[in-house]
């Protein structure tokens, strides 16, 4: 990255703004934070927001969930996208870990489940408080950071890794921060420059 950026000390404004604020899916526990997170790939919050407290009435629990078979699943997410995929890596998930106690909070653990990839154990890790070993990229991030001028390109792993590279681990949560900054105000068009925390320090602002 060119040296003119600061990073450490230039974030600092982005996480004051968003720090600790909630995820955007309304679970209530770390059991409905896993299931919300596999059902949201490839989808919107909103809309896994609406039907989780029906599908979390008839499977309260991951003990539920592990005697649950994908076709008994199915019509609780068929408005998800890949809803069959989901529900085969849901009961997977359930069978694996057997109740809410065992869940793992470590990203090599998580991503050894089916349907959590790197973005969905920091998301995971992130809600339970626990330190992140990586930091959060969905598609808001990959539109965000490369406007910064914090990453380049579009593949979510070399922005990971390139934002890791330029902040300390105790600010990591800047994916985070920039996936809120990304829905809330760096919209894909007519981003909202004037409320923008980082605007001195962006290069799509400031034409660079």
């Amino acid at each position: 990255m060119p040296a003119k950026h600061n990073w450490p000390e230039e974030i600092k404004p982005l996480l004051k703004k968003y720090k600790g604020k909630k995820h955007p899916l309304d679970y209530k526990s770390i059991y409905q934070l896993v299931v919300m997170v596999v059902l949201s790939a490839q989808d919107s919050d909103k809309n896994i927001n609406n039907l989780a407290p029906k599908l979390f009435e008839s499977f309260p629990d991951m003990q539920a969930l592990a005697k649950a078979t994908p076709e008994l699943l199915s019509p609780f997410i068929s408005k998800v996208r890949n809803f069959g995929n989901k529900a085969k890596w849901l009961t997977e998930i359930a069978q694996t870990v057997k109740k809410d106690a065992n869940i793992p909070l470590t990203q090599d653990e998580l991503t050894a489940l089916p349907g959590i990839g790197r973005k969905s154990a920091n998301v995971i890790m992130r809600e339970a408080g626990v330190t992140l070993d990586g930091v959060i990229v969905d598609l808001h991030v990959v539109r965000v950071a490369p406007r910064l001028g914090i990453a380049t390109g579009t593949d979510p792993k070399k922005i990971e890794k390139q934002i890791m590279d330029v902040l300390p681990k105790k600010d990591w949560d800047a994916g985070m921060a920039m996936s809120f900054l990304g829905r809330e105000i760096c919209r894909p068009t007519d981003p909202k420059h004037d409320l923008c925390p980082m605007k001195d320090v962006c290069d799509y602002y400031n034409g660079k």
